[in-house]
């Protein structure tokens, strides 16, 4: 996989830590491996398993309702579960680990940053969106506001934040994939696309939410063996693991020819912070982006309305919270995990080198190699065809909400005013899904040798930027109107777009102009985007003294008796 600048998440969602570990140019240039016949008999397994999911949900799948939120039928600790299995994408498990396989305890950032963000949906978000929300979060956002440009807003933003993730995470199919099993590169990113779009197009919300599930599981069950194996060589002492730890990056600091105090100093710097990123401007943009594009992520938002009440949204919270949390303490153990069982295997790495053997993009699959060392080949096929089956489930989450933004809030809201029946939302929204599908397979073989941590990073600092100000003031500020939550809103996606675009990582390495020339000099955009983003909605909220703006925050109270309440919710149309 190609070099990569910084990486971001998520969920996701997320793709980005694949970014950290590429050591090569370009990913067109991976070692293919052989085809790993364990690995493709047990994602076969996977796969016909889920394909019975969605056929069964499909019999479930009547009304637009049943489509986008299973009908609200799902329970807290079954969506937990389905959450978690949407946020602990493929690449938190691979590039996390490999991550702090690479810069030890600096690879922390990523799971600390995106573990904050849930307090945040917790208290302020959970609740509320299932009390005003239907369908989208635009029915939160827009509750008291005038539809056709709050919505417009909302669909823009959410199909911006799809699109960007979408390519990454078939790329990253791709990668995996090629890397894996031995197919070709665009074969595997058309697997993906087709299968996502069997998923979404037939199972709706039911089937994506147990196939979730069931990813879910499956990898939390992997990675508590492997932690379990790895530990239990170090006698289950994370002391001795970490000081295994520091003796290997200390040697390889030798074999590269520093000397003694040196290598002594390199080899304890993986216990350290500060050695990813360096400035303390960058370090508050990059965790705000991470913290608050968890709250503003469109497929994560989602969730929250396949639950029947608000007890049932905060319990799911809870319990994804929960998930995640020890999902990213186990990839800690991991990542130490592969430097001292994976860096030192002559089988796998370039021992006096610490380089993982097969060329660019190989680095990202420490995890599989830690679980090969720990549970031979039968363990390295059902870890490969978890990390596989991980991808499918995020971008069926990413395609669902995405044909929601058009189907329900530009099909029905906008353009039929809130008059479209069932079933000819739930045709536009299947349309959607096929050609979101279809975008996305394109994007994705086209991106091949792109670099995509811009396109991740994109995706975490639009989320941060655009949507949740404009959720945050809509539901909280009693005198946000619809002009300053459109024009707000429209600041910061633009903003966002505008500074990671002129930010080294895109102007320097992806376009390729001289070192230094970026005219922005922050690694990601989140700090600047999103003062943006909430002054504007405060700014042209103050100035707006029209009727219309008497009228919207005249019903404030009323939003908030509901929020609070959820007095009304049930069966409310969402404005």
């Amino acid at each position: 996989m190609k070099r990569i600048v910084r990486p971001l998440c998520a969920g996701a969602v997320l793709l980005a830590p694949f970014a950290v570990l590429a050591a090569g140019d370009g990913p067109g240039q991976a070692a293919k491996q052989a085809t790993n016949w364990t690995a493709i008999s047990m994602f076969a397994a996977f796969v016909l398993l889920t394909l019975w999911i969605t056929k069964w949900a499909a019999a479930r799948t009547r009304s637009a309702a049943d489509f986008y939120t299973a009908g609200g039928g799902i329970t807290g600790f079954q969506n937990g579960l389905a959450i978690a299995g949407d946020y602990m994408s493929a690449a938190s498990f691979l590039g996390i680990s490999a991550a702090v396989m690479a810069t030890g305890y600096d690879g922390l950032i990523y799971s600390i940053g995106f573990l904050v963000g849930w307090p945040v949906i917790t208290f302020l978000m959970a609740e509320r969106l299932r009390n005003l929300g239907k369908f989208t979060f635009a029915d939160v956002a827009g509750y008291r506001f005038k539809q056709t440009p709050i919505r417009a807003f909302a669909a823009s933003g959410t199909l911006v934040v799809v699109a960007f993730y979408l390519i990454a995470q078939m790329v990253g199919a791709g990668q995996l994939i090629k890397l894996l099993f031995g197919l070709d590169y665009w074969i595997a990113v058309v697997l993906v696309g087709g299968l996502m779009m069997v998923y979404v197009l037939f199972g709706g919300m039911t089937a994506t939410t147990w196939v979730q599930i069931i990813k879910a599981i499956l990898l939390l069950a992997g990675v508590s063996f492997m932690a379990f194996m790895v530990l239990a060589q170090y006698g289950f002492s994370p002391e001795a693991l970490f000081a295994k730890g520091v003796q290997v990056k200390t040697a390889l600091a030798q074999n590269a020819g520093k000397s003694a105090e040196e290598a002594g100093q390199a080899g304890l710097s993986i216990m350290q912070p500060g050695g990813f990123v360096k400035d303390p401007i960058s370090a508050i943009s990059f965790g705000m982006a991470l913290m608050f594009g968890t709250a503003g992520l469109p497929h994560i938002l989602m969730r929250f309305f396949t639950v029947p009440d608000a007890k049932e949204a905060r319990k799911s919270v809870f319990w994804a919270t929960t998930w995640i949390g020890y999902f990213y303490v186990l990839i800690f153990i991991i990542g130490f995990g592969a430097i001292a069982l994976v860096l030192t295997n002559p089988e796998f790495a370039d021992v006096s080198k610490g380089v993982i053997k097969g060329g660019a993009g190989t680095a990202n699959m420490a995890a599989v190699l830690v679980a090969k060392s720990v549970g031979g080949d039968v363990f390295f096929g059902f870890i490969s065809a978890v990390a596989f089956a991980t991808i499918l489930a995020v971008v069926a989450g990413l395609t669902l909400s995405g044909a929601s933004a058009v189907s329900h809030d530009l099909y029905a809201t906008v353009f039929k005013k809130g008059k479209a029946d069932s079933a000819k939302e739930l045709k536009v929204s299947r349309m959607t899904t096929l050609a979101l599908g279809v975008v996305a397979v394109v994007l994705g073989i086209a991106f091949e040798k792109q670099n995509i941590a811009f396109m991740v990073s994109l995706a975490f600092a639009i989320a941060a930027s655009a949507n949740f100000p404009v959720l945050f003031m809509s539901v909280l500020w009693k005198d946000c109107t619809t002009k300053g939550a459109v024009i707000g809103g429209f600041l910061g996606l633009v903003s966002s777009v505008a500074l990671t675009v002129v930010s080294p990582s895109v102007w320097e390495v992806t376009l390729g102009n001289p070192k230094g020339s970026a005219w922005f000099p922050y690694t990601s955009p989140a700090l600047f985007s999103m003062a943006i983003g909430f002054a504007g909605i405060w700014l042209f909220s103050l100035l707006d003294r029209s009727a219309q703006a008497a009228k919207e925050r005249g019903l404030f109270p009323a939003q908030q008796v509901r929020s609070e309440t959820g007095l009304g919710a049930a069966g409310a149309s969402g404005h």
